[in-house]
C-alpha cells in the first residue's frame, strides 16, 4: 500500500509566515492569496532542542517557522491519534523490525 509521505496537514507551504486558513480553500486555483499570520510565539530553546533545530534547517533548508509549524502540526496529530486509542509505530523497512513510540 502506497503511503502518503507526510501526515494530515504537513504539507509544504511558501513563504515565511503562510498559514493555511478556513477562508483560503474556497479560492479559485492560481488566484493569488496573502498568506495570514494568526499567532506568534517567542520561544527560548534548550541547547539540545536548538541543535536538533540547526540540523533540520540544514537538512531541509526549511525556515524555522516553517520546522516549528510542522512540529507543532506533527505533534497535535500524533498526540490525537494516541488519544484516539491508536498506537504510533515506527517500522525499520531494513530490518522489518517495529516499535511502538510513547511519548510521556
Amino acid at each position: 500500500m502506497d503511503r502518503d509521505p507526510q501526515p494530515p496537514g504537513l504539507r509544504p507551504r511558501k513563504g515565511a509566515h503562510a498559514v493555511t486558513t478556513n477562508a483560503d480553500r474556497g479560492v479559485e486555483p492560481g488566484v493569488a492569496r496573502t498568506p495570514s499570520v494568526v499567532d506568534r510565539i517567542t520561544v527560548a530553546l534548550i541547547p539540545k532542542a536548538s541543535e536538533d533545530l540547526q540540523r533540520l534547517q540544514d537538512r531541509t533548508s526549511l525556515s524555522k517557522t516553517d520546522i516549528a509549524n510542522r512540529a507543532i502540526t506533527l505533534y497535535e496529530f500524533i498526540d490525537a491519534q494516541m488519544r484516539a486509542g491508536r498506537d504510533i509505530l515506527i517500522r525499520d523497512n531494513e530490518t522489518g523490525e517495529t516499535q511502538v513510540v510513547r511519548l510521556l
